[in-house]
């Protein structure tokens, strides 16, 4: 057997737990997008004074929902809300 036969069969065997690998994540990612996204379409059915308690806007909603339905949209609204806090606290401290 030659080096070049032994390192085309190695690659192949290991490529099959990688494959599998990524199936398993890529279904896991699915689902916890689809979870997220039903737990996103519960934030819709709270009123502005509950969503303005956790930081958000109903504005903040429509522009997450925006995202592709294999992405998660709580994700899209943890950086709304980031960046929020953060330009809240600069404009804290440029006051004291």
């Amino acid at each position: 057997m030659a080096t070049f036969d032994f390192a085309t069969e190695t690659s192949r065997i290991t490529s099959r737990p990688a494959i599998a690998t990524r199936v398993v994540n890529t279904i896991s990612n699915v689902y916890r997008a689809w979870k997220n996204r039903r737990a996103f379409y519960r934030l819709g059915e709270m009123s502005d004074a509950e969503l303005a308690d956790i930081g958000l806007t109903r504005a903040d909603l429509h522009v997450a929902i925006d995202v592709p339905f294999g992405r998660d949209p709580t994700e899209r609204l943890r950086i709304i809300a980031a960046d929020r806090t953060d330009t809240l606290e600069d404009i804290a401290r440029k006051v004291t």
